[in-house]
């Protein structure tokens, strides 16, 4: 795979209102698209969106939203410098060359020494998604079945016909909002927790927020559920200083009822935190990781401590990280799912390529993936959707609750082979 040229563009797409998690905020999404060229092939392209505060808050913090932006930005610049006239044998044998140059340029420009490793590998997505764009091209590869290498397949014996769709609840969504998503149909619901404010005050408000929502919506039935009720899926980005600390929120989970319906409890504690834990068997929910894992090792640390589970981020870590964390979450017995970063359509299809595939998830019917652009940019998704090349597509929006997947689908890789449509189009508009 020979890489001759290799540039990229920016859009940015304002949220319908700030998106609140790890006691904080941001109002848009920044979308880099790169496209590549071998020596005689035509363009290929491929997408991947921002997320500074998910993936290293002290960055945000100290740069703010636009700051933090700009600074990712400059490591996907290195890597796409990092590749030009070179030859690579594979996507992945690019991906494990240029990442730890990458990381350590993020490292230099950020002034952050003990930068977390997630930071590049969100910087890499766009190239990577191109990467594997441009080895399709040459091996006549048009199905994304045929896209995941031999290795691997195994992990992902399933072709699920509908994938659960989870909504993502922030902070202050409005409860009609809330209740709106359960009479669309969505029986998880993705629940952010871990409010600004100290340990104390952080521990009040979940409290607080979850006994809400359990009030809002506990009682409705939902047909898809396997229990008949809303589950619940909380994340609290890494904002929980100790097990103890958990084991309060827990506790009046108990209290509440609302406990027995916590399907997932992603990152509780940030990844230094997770480190000293103990053993987490006795928390009552099963846990999950997110971005506290970087490379196989950190699925390994997870699973010895307690861990359960592991969101798989394609579209948020590179999908060749995530061919490898699957099968170290495989091998140690977690359980895999897919999550989402505000990602717009065409970047949902990555993810939902994936949640097609994976073994199916305790707990539900089939497989399940976070996917919160909707909440996030209001009417825009819909403008979105309609310029998708796939447009119109069933498979497009949840019914029910679910993605229902059809042949057409899984024929195609949804809009994964569109050439990027219509964000290619900014490339004409510098040239």
């Amino acid at each position: 795979m020979y890489i001759k040229e290799a540039e990229f563009e920016l859009q940015r797409e304002p949220f319908a209102q700030p998106f609140a998690f790890k006691g904080a905020s941001f109002r848009e999404k920044w979308n880099l698209v790169v496209r590549l060229r071998s020596e005689d092939g035509p363009w290929v392209y491929g997408m991947g969106g921002l997320a500074v505060l998910w993936s290293d808050a002290r960055v945000f913090a100290n740069h703010g939203e636009v700051g933090g932006n700009a600074l990712m930005m400059t490591l996907l610049e290195r890597g796409l410098g990092l590749v030009r006239g070179r030859s690579f044998t594979s996507p992945q044998a690019m991906f494990y060359d240029i990442m730890p140059q990458v990381y350590a340029y993020g490292r230099a420009v950020t002034r952050q020494s003990d930068l977390r490793p997630t930071f590049a590998l969100n910087a890499l997505v766009a190239l990577d998604n191109a990467a594997w764009m441009l080895w399709a091209q040459e091996e006549g590869i048009d199905g994304f079945d045929e896209l995941i290498p031999s290795r691997y397949r195994p992990l992902f014996p399933e072709r699920h016909s509908c994938v659960e769709a989870v909504p993502a609840v922030g902070y202050s969504l409005p409860d009609k909002e809330v209740e709106n998503l359960v009479n669309e149909g969505a029986y998880v619901l993705k629940v952010k927790v871990g409010h600004p404010g100290d340990d104390a005050e952080m521990l009040a408000r979940d409290i607080a927020r979850m006994d809400h929502i359990h009030q809002l919506v506990g009682d409705r039935s939902a047909s898809r559920s396997p229990t008949g009720r809303v589950l619940y899926y909380l994340d609290a980005n890494g904002r929980y200083p100790s097990a103890d600390h958990l084991r309060s929120l827990i506790d009046a989970l108990e209290q509440s009822g609302a406990r027995e319906r916590v399907l997932l409890f992603e990152e509780p504690f940030d990844e230094t935190g997770a480190e000293g834990v103990g053993m987490l068997g006795g928390i009552g929910v099963p846990l999950a990781a997110d971005e506290s894992v970087h490379c196989v090792e950190d699925v390994y640390r997870r699973a010895e401590v307690g861990y359960e589970a592991m969101a798989v981020k394609a579209a948020g870590k590179t999908l060749s990280l995530a061919f490898d964390l699957v099968e170290a979450a495989v091998d140690s017995g977690l359980d895999c799912f897919v999550a989402d970063n505000a990602c717009v359509p065409l970047l949902v299809d990555w993810n939902r390529n994936i949640a097609a595939r994976l073994p199916k998830l305790s707990g539900v019917r089939g497989g399940l993936m976070e996917t919160n652009g909707a909440e996030n940019y209001g009417s825009a998704w819909q403008r979105m959707l309609d310029a998708h090349p796939c447009a119109g597509a069933s498979w497009l929006q949840p019914r029910g609750g679910a993605f229902f997947l059809d042949e057409r689908f899984f024929a195609g890789g949804g809009g994964v082979f569109s050439g990027a449509r219509p964000y290619a189009g900014l490339f004409s508009l510098s040239s």
